[in-house]
């Protein structure tokens, strides 16, 4: 087999074990945004 053969079927391998490979499961926490109450000033103060 040629150099440029064997390196083209070990990227080919590669990327299958890759794409193969289980995913973890990524542990996202989000954080309930604060806010605050309108304070009304103008025409009805």
């Amino acid at each position: 087999m040629s150099k440029s053969t064997k390196i083209t079927l070990s990227l080919c391998m590669l990327a299958f074990v890759a794409a193969c490979a289980p995913k973890q499961e990524e542990i996202v926490y989000v954080d309930e945004p604060v806010t605050v109450e309108p304070t009304y000033t103008g025409k009805y103060k």
